[in-house]
């Protein structure tokens, strides 16, 4: 995307005549509002801690150290996706109890938002493969970790295993899983596992 005064500055990975996945250099201003709307919907299935604010769009989209791709259809942003790196997440205890907190090799899911009537159109899977893609060839990456609700993480894919469990997720009374995907030869094979894909109504 062409980069003007106030417009997000991004890297086109992927696109088709009406759809494009872009990487995020720097989120403009005037993309605020659509990411504040779409994270709106998370807050019922992850807590109000999840809704962006100005402040957290700069701190995990605008920073070298994650990983945040946007969604496009027709120039509108119908969704996203952001790591970020583990030790970000230096106040929760369930980061800090990660074997892998302070190595630096784990990216986590931060958030991954797809609007509802997108989603019969392959878009989210899109989406997910190009950040797993990428998280992957992050040299100092090994795993992708992320929280889902309980019960919906694939135990056929040996590369995604549960960590730890957790009975209310950030006060929203619902049971949560943390995973962890590893990356090997042949993760690129079950990338339509975790992390969890939430659909924006």
């Amino acid at each position: 995307m062409e980069t003007t005064s106030g417009q997000s500055e991004t890297k086109i990975i992927a696109s088709s005549n009406v759809f494009q996945i872009e990487k995020i250099e720097k989120v403009g201003k005037s993309d605020y509002p659509k990411l504040i709307e779409i994270s709106l919907h998370l807050a019922k299935e992850y807590g109000k801690q999840a809704v962006f604010t100005k402040a957290s769009i700069e701190k995990y989209f605008n920073t070298e150290k994650s990983l945040p791709f946007i969604a496009r259809y027709q120039n509108e942003i119908i969704g996203y996706i952001i790591g970020i790196p583990l030790e970000e997440l230096n106040m929760e205890s369930w980061a800090l109890n990660d074997e892998n907190f302070g190595k630096y090799n784990t990216l986590y899911t931060y958030a991954f938002v797809i609007m509802e009537k997108y989603k019969s159109n392959g878009y989210a899977k899109m989406l997910k493969r190009v950040y797993l893609s990428w998280a992957q060839k992050r040299d100092s990456i090994q795993y992708i970790t992320g929280h889902i609700s309980a019960g919906n993480i694939d135990l056929k894919d040996k590369n995604v295993k549960i960590i730890s469990f957790e009975e209310d997720w950030q006060g929203t009374g619902k049971p949560f899983e943390y995973y962890r995907r590893s990356f090997d030869d042949t993760s690129q094979n079950s990338v339509f596992s975790p992390p969890f894909e939430i659909i924006v109504e």
